[in-house]
């Protein structure tokens, strides 16, 4: 399997950084809590300087979703709505080991996440332009189809397992108890995200390493280098 960006997509954001991650072995049983009480202490201490909407990282996402068509605050890439809940309610709800901790790490990085069961996929994930055909589903188990031109991720299958690029994923891919192989997606477009993605990737990994019994492949992906291979 294969995991990209389109052309159009490095072409038309050529600030985009992005990276991913594959990983097998994964259980529901870990115990991440410790890690992410660092993760989130990072966040907490940042929010007492300013609000997430003025963070460098938020702000970049918030002018990429202006470029795509959308409302930013109507739209708001994963990160920022993590960072405006967990602002709100220091804390965010329990779902899986892996989700938690990737959560987590999303609020200290300030930089949107995606972890897709790989095991729901058909074929290769692209990150490119919605035909208009294509199928996504709700976590509320409602079908919908994306509007055409939206960014997806959609596999072989035509299956959308994201809409609106990093605004949110579909319930189909969503990892649960059950996921025992997962594809990590890590994106930013701010001016620093060259540095702090690889930072990323690197704390991922080691989490990973800390708290399930496989090993990360990794990849940093770039226009010259676009594909993983997992």
């Amino acid at each position: 399997m294969q995991f990209s960006h389109s052309d159009a997509i490095w072409q038309a954001f050529p600030e985009l950084r992005a990276a991913a991650l594959h990983a097998r072995g994964i259980h529901a049983d870990a115990d991440v809590e410790a890690a992410i009480a660092g993760f989130n202490a990072i966040a907490e201490a940042r929010l007492t300087q300013a609000q997430e909407s003025e963070f460098p990282e938020i702000q970049a996402w918030r002018r990429g979703f202006s470029r795509m068509g959308l409302k930013p605050t109507q739209y708001r890439c994963a990160s920022e709505a993590l960072l405006r809940r967990f602002r709100q309610e220091h804390a965010l709800p329990r779902l899986h080991p892996l989700i938690d901790l990737c959560n987590a790490i999303s609020l200290a990085f300030a930089i949107p996440i995606a972890v897709f069961d790989t095991e729901k996929m058909v074929g290769d994930l692209e990150v490119r332009r919605a035909k208009g055909n294509e199928t996504y589903l709700t976590f509320g188990g409602e079908s919908e189809h994306p509007e055409p031109n939206e960014v997806i991720f959609a596999d072989g299958d035509d299956r959308a397992h994201a809409r609106r690029w990093t605004n949110r994923q579909s319930g189909f891919s969503a990892v649960r108890e059950t996921t025992r192989s997962v594809l990590i997606v890590a994106e930013a477009l701010h001016t620093s995200a060259g540095d702090d993605i690889v930072r990323l990737v690197e704390t991922v990994a080691d989490a990973l390493a800390r708290h399930w019994p496989a090993a990360a492949k990794t990849a940093m992906l770039s226009f010259v280098s676009p594909r993983f291979e997992f």
